[in-house]
């Protein structure tokens, strides 16, 4: 168990090591950008907040349906009630649909590659429930959707004919809503890779050049045409979006003045880790990831109240849903886009309040004071009057009780401040989550690991050879401490050159040789590079490439180091402490045991990859296959190497030589006779 802790807390320590080393600078920097920005406020006109339902739009989003075949089918009766229940019931402006439509698993779950039949349950829903009919969809690709699609005019590519705005917009676009005199701009940013590999290097995203133009394009109109407020939205958040040229989408989000907010899936919440994964962005723009539609059954609602970005993330099926739209929850402020006079200013508390049923309740209180009744305007909008000089200093809250006719009741507790007090803060998983690029995080992770998987090795290695001149004095390794032990065993390792070097040269070759050579795509072979994968004359540029040769450096290269050091200096006591001396079976199984797992491990991977990328992929491998057969090669020659080999050793740790005798033999005696008199 203590081994177990020490390994967990190293890997730990490592990937936080990793994304401090990578983001600190950048995260100064941007410090200092969000404090020149807090001056300049929105060049939106103030507009009287009061009881009328002007200047008010709402909008839904939906994130990571992943449509399957082969898992689930809930989810696709489900995203079915969604569209034909939900969307009737909150009647929103439009619905963001921000990628993963559809799995694009196959039935093993581990290959990947486009379903027709799942695009086709798509389509059908959508049709079927008339969404065109009742609102704007704005569906846009993810990851999945872009598995095993070599480019959009591919015939694997079945966005354009099964999508809502496929045809008319294979990648980035624009939609815009006028509302009276106010113009609200819907940015959709495509950022899946072009190739696009089957699993699992296809999880971050890129925009190169000539989208990154076409992005620039859709600001220009937006500048142009006197848009209000812009939302942003898209499947990869903005930390998994390399861009190959200029400051990144972040940058590019934040030059617009009137960004509000952009909104994300792909993360799944970190698998429930990270529930509300939300951020302000330094730039100034928040950005909010949704939990997924697969298995958390998830959409958020979204307000633009009279300039003011509101939201909340909804369970499906769970009735009443309630938004505070004034006061606006005081975390989400977003400084220089949102003027809060209109807030200081207004003569209504308003919120927006759906369910199945006609309410028969709508009550709200602020701070401990009394309750009191909210009255219904039209639609969803109800408002209750309010002096907000009465809560000018400090944090608040506000309680909001719903309860309709069929007895469903909610209870919402939500904080507002006027003078920008926020009482709490994003959370740190959210902030390293979104804030931080991702590639760049990987390439620590996995430069960290490489330096880690050698420079012991070197070390103890060159500190040999500067004993053995007698130019540094032994150090003192010996007695019954972890650490000195596995120093130790390392220590002897390095003096091995069969062994040395190929556990030296092979992490360096994993840092620039090819890691496989297959059918990255179907009918397309590429090859795979830590700093990149080269597919159809276009070279991808590395990034999960780099987490994914992090984690065979972790789970493999790193422990087999430590179990051939064991097994080195199993055979160093064979040759030269106890010579001939048999081995007890349970000797024999602690021995053999951890490299029998670690090739299990390996072997079960190799195995994964052969399912991802096929029979060639798995033959032209040294990332995967052919450590394995180094392994093995390495492991026979750690328990057999001959005598010789371990000389160098043996004159450092256990023979002191007064004489020139070199003789193994004599050597053996002299060290007997030494363990016999101590």
């Amino acid at each position: 168990m203590r081994f177990t802790k020490t390994v967990i807390t190293l890997l730990f320590s490592m990937i936080l090591s990793s994304v401090f080393l990578a983001n600190i600078t950048n995260f100064l920097s941007e410090e200092f950008t969000n404090d020149l920005n807090n001056g300049t406020l929105s060049k939106n006109r103030i507009i009287p907040m009061s009881d009328t339902p002007d200047h008010l739009i709402w909008f839904l989003q939906i994130s990571d349906i992943h449509i399957s075949i082969f898992r689930d089918p809930s989810r696709i009766t489900e995203f079915k009630e969604f569209c034909d229940q939900t969307v009737d019931v909150i009647q929103p402006s439009l619905v963001l649909a921000s990628g993963d439509l559809t799995d694009a698993k196959t039935s093993d779950n581990i290959g990947s590659k486009q379903v027709l039949e799942e695009w086709v349950h798509y389509r059908n829903i959508l049709h079927e429930c008339n969404i065109e009919e009742k609102t704007l969809w704005l569906d846009i690709r993810g990851n999945h959707d872009n598995f095993n699609v070599i480019n959009i005019d591919s015939k694997e590519n079945f966005f354009p004919n099964y999508s809502i705005q496929g045809k008319t917009h294979p990648r980035s676009y624009m939609y815009q809503i006028k509302r009276s005199d106010t113009t609200y701009s819907f940015i959709g940013i495509d950022a899946c890779l072009e190739p696009g590999p089957r699993r699992p290097f296809n999880f971050v995203g890129l925009i190169d050049k000539a989208e990154i133009d076409e992005i620039n394009k859709i600001t220009d109109v937006v500048r142009t045409s006197g848009s209000n407020y812009t939302v942003w939205f898209g499947h990869f958040p903005t930390s998994c979006i390399v861009a190959t040229e200029g400051k990144g989408v972040k940058s590019i989000i934040g030059q617009l003045d009137q960004s509000l907010v952009y909104v994300c899936g792909h993360l799944h919440t970190l698998g429930g880790i990270v529930p509300n994964m939300y951020t302000l962005q330094k730039s100034g723009f928040l950005e909010l990831e949704l939990g997924d539609w697969k298995d958390n059954r998830k959409y958020r609602l979204m307000a633009i109240d009279h300039g003011l970005l509101s939201f909340v993330d909804v369970t499906h099926r769970d009735w009443p849903v309630i938004l505070v739209t004034n006061p606006k929850h005081s975390l989400f402020h977003i400084p220089g886009k949102e003027n809060f006079d209109v807030v200081k200013n207004s003569t209504h508390v308003r919120l927006l309040v759906f369910s199945l049923s006609q309410l028969d309740k709508v009550e709200i209180a602020i701070d401990n004071k009394k309750w009191k009744k909210c009255h219904h305007i039209e639609g969803p909008l109800y408002v209750a009057e309010w002096n907000p000089k009465m809560f000018s200093v400090g944090l608040h809250y506000i309680h909001v009780f719903v309860k309709d006719a069929d007895g469903r009741q909610k209870f919402v507790k939500q904080p507002f401040s006027m003078d920008g007090t926020r009482g709490m803060s994003f959370g740190i998983l959210s902030k390293l989550a979104l804030m931080t690029d991702a590639s760049s995080v990987f390439k620590s992770m996995f430069g960290s690991t490489l330096v880690l998987s050698i420079l012991p090795l070197v070390l103890c290695r060159v500190l040999h050879d500067l004993v053995k001149a007698e130019k540094i004095d032994k150090p003192n390794l010996r007695g019954g401490g972890f650490i000195k032990r596995w120093l130790r065993n390392l220590w002897i390792l390095s003096t091995i050159d069969r062994i040395f070097w190929p556990m030296v040269l092979y992490p360096m070759y994993l840092s620039f040789g090819p890691w496989s050579i297959g059918h990255i795509i179907e009918d397309h072979i590429g090859i795979i590079f830590a700093w990149g994968i080269y597919i159809d004359g276009i070279l991808l540029p590395g990034s999960f490439t780099y987490a994914y040769g992090f984690l065979q450096l972790i789970t493999f290269q790193i422990p087999l180091t430590l179990i051939l050091a064991n097994g080195v200096n199993h055979r160093y006591k064979w040759l030269i402490l106890k010579p001939g001396k048999p081995s007890s079976i349970y000797n024999k199984i602690k021995l053999h045991l951890p490299f029998v797992m670690l090739m299990s491990l390996q072997i079960f991977m190799a195995y994964f990859f052969w399912l991802a990328y096929g029979t060639l992929a798995f033959i032209l491998g040294p990332l995967r296959t052919w450590s394995i057969i180094l392994a093995a090669i390495l492991w026979q020659q750690a328990l057999t190497y001959p005598d010789r080999c371990i000389r160098s050793a043996a004159d450092v740790w256990d023979i002191k030589r007064t004489t020139s005798l070199t003789s193994t033999d004599l050597s053996l005696k002299e060290e007997n006779a030494n363990l016999n008199n101590n």
